[in-house]
């Protein structure tokens, strides 16, 4: 009788832990998938994972500085397209402390994937002498340029394998080795006339190009190098001519700066199509997301054309990314050309070069309260270094 309860006992404890066994197998999964699963989005391979699916700018918080910039010169670096020239700006002083020579039309100053190098794309329109000066962030000094193809703006692929070099007026992206700038592969976009600006789906599977000159956006796949397809506006009674993008925290949502339509257009990444638009200012150009990830900076440039004046009607609109709602609008006094930068490090000032009127402005984000410097002709992209993130996918410091 022991004997059986024995054998009873060791029947129920098997048959039990059988139970547990195959209760625990419904919801075991692969270590691949599990990591898939605790990060949510299922990248491109040799992306780094998305930290946070909700908010794929919770890396580029002002804590969030990577030890790879430690030694670099806080800076802000400003390209004066007509002058042919940067200038270097120590934020603290608010002072020029430098100014060197580049290239021909230098349009966009780029941090590099691997946070190393500052390109300067020195474009060269109507030439074919276009290059990309390197600069050393540590000592913020130019090296020697490297010869490419019409490069107007640049960007890196979210696997940091390739730096794609928009080479506009041939309606082409080249894409090149990142440190080398040897080309590997070009992507024609024949329908993107003023091929320009530039973000990523949040996975890295795709990007949207705005087409300047066409009123359009091109859709790019860059794990199949090719174009999926242009999406033509359907609001724009007045013409469009979309500038700058950025896609919304959560990935789903592309903001398009459209100039002509004075506003900021809303896309769906997925389906490719309008979902609405914000009306914000005269000229709606740059888009730049806050340190925290809770508000979208929309840069008016106060002209409605290509060639605008000085002291137009320019402004900046602060957009809730989460109601779409403009919450501020901070006018420059005595009007302005506010037009392409990035937010500080810390999040506390936003510096916009002054495309018409040969300043850069800097602009309290507590306040929207504005000053200016005084720098060369003409100044476009400039960049504030070093910023928070883990790599970047280029322009003026779009971080991830």
């Amino acid at each position: 009788m022991l004997i059986s309860n024995r054998v009873s006992r060791r029947a129920v404890m098997v048959a039990g832990l059988g139970l547990v066994l195959s209760v625990a197998a419904c919801f075991w999964v692969s270590p691949a998938r599990g990591q898939q699963a605790a990060r949510g989005v299922e990248t491109v391979p040799g992306m780094p994972p998305v930290a946070d699916p909700a908010n794929l700018y919770s890396e580029t918080r002002f804590d969030k500085l990577s030890p790879t910039v430690a030694n670099a010169l806080p800076r802000v670096y400003v390209p004066n397209l007509k002058s042919n020239d940067v200038y270097v700006i120590d934020p603290a002083t608010l002072k020029v402390v430098d100014r060197f020579r580049v290239g021909i039309n230098p349009q966009h100053i780029v941090p590099s994937y691997d946070l190393k190098t500052l390109w300067v794309t020195n474009n060269a329109e109507g030439r074919t002498d276009g290059s990309l000066t390197p600069i050393d962030p540590t000592t913020g000094k130019p090296g020697k340029p490297i010869a490419v193809d019409d490069p107007y703006n640049m960007y890196f692929s979210p696997d940091g394998r390739s730096a794609i070099v928009v080479a506009e007026a041939l309606k082409r992206l080249d894409f090149r080795d990142p440190q080398t700038m040897a080309l590997q592969k070009s992507i024609e976009v024949p329908q993107c006339g003023g091929i320009n600006h530039a973000d990523f789906s949040i996975d890295g599977r795709f990007v949207i190009f705005t087409c300047e000159f066409q009123g359009s956006l091109a859709k790019i796949d860059l794990v199949g190098s090719k174009v999926l397809g242009y999406l033509k506006y359907l609001k724009l009674s007045k013409g469009g001519m979309p500038q700058d993008i950025r896609v919304s925290p959560d990935g789903k949502t592309f903001f398009v700066a459209d100039m002509k339509a004075d506003g900021v257009f809303l896309v769906d990444g997925g389906s490719f199509k309008e979902t609405g638009f914000i009306k914000t200012g005269v000229g709606t150009h740059g888009l730049y997301p806050s340190r925290d990830g809770t508000k979208l900076y929309v840069v008016n440039r106060g002209s409605n054309h290509v060639h605008g004046k000085p002291r137009g009607k320019g402004s900046v609109s602060v957009v809730d990314f989460a109601t779409r709602q403009v919450v501020a609008t901070w006018p420059i006094p005595g009007g302005g050309s506010p037009d392409m930068g990035n937010v500080s490090a810390d999040g506390k000032a936003l510096w916009l070069s002054g495309r018409y009127d040969d300043v850069v402005y800097v602009i309290d984000t507590a306040s929207g309260e504005v000053r200016t410097i005084a720098v060369g002709k003409e100044p476009h992209g400039l960049t504030v270094w070093p910023q928070p993130g883990r790599y970047s996918l280029g322009h003026t410091g779009n971080m991830r």
